[in-house]
């Protein structure tokens, strides 16, 4: 049995957040007391099978919310990768029933590669920059 994120006390909320990706999708937990996250293994799937194994990790983690990473050009201007990524969001809130957030997500890769991760743990560091954005700008 799961309780409501209502019934969760604020600074106990865990989060999952996803830095989505046609082939790759960067996944990381993290909770609002530490204000930290943590990398996952990312998700190499598509279509249902991505939902799949999205379904794993909300199983496995039992987060409160979401939070998905949604580029966006260096002028804030939206391209492709901003409607899949809103399309995503708004996937996961219908099939999950879990409150999603949506995070400007902009320079995340960049900042990943640049701390020093390799390309096959960039995604999962990128969902962790976005997560730890998020999480600094809670109240």
């Amino acid at each position: 049995m799961t309780c409501p994120a209502a019934a969760v006390p604020a600074h106990f909320q865990s989060f999952l957040a996803f830095d989505f990706g046609l082939k790759r999708t960067g996944v990381a937990v993290g909770t609002r007391m530490l204000r930290t996250a943590t990398p996952q293994g990312t998700i190499r799937a598509e279509g249902d099978a991505r939902f799949a194994a999205v379904a794993e990790r909300i199983r496995e983690w039992q987060p409160d919310a979401l939070v998905v990473g949604v580029p966006c050009h260096p002028d804030g201007a939206p391209h492709e990768n901003t409607a899949r990524a809103l399309k995503f969001s708004r996937q996961l809130r219908g099939r999950f029933g879990l409150q999603v957030f949506e995070v400007d997500e902009r320079y995340s890769t960049t900042e990943a590669l640049a701390a020093g991760a390799g390309d096959a743990d960039a995604d999962a560091a990128s969902a962790c920059i976005i997560l730890e954005q998020f999480l600094r700008n809670l109240p």
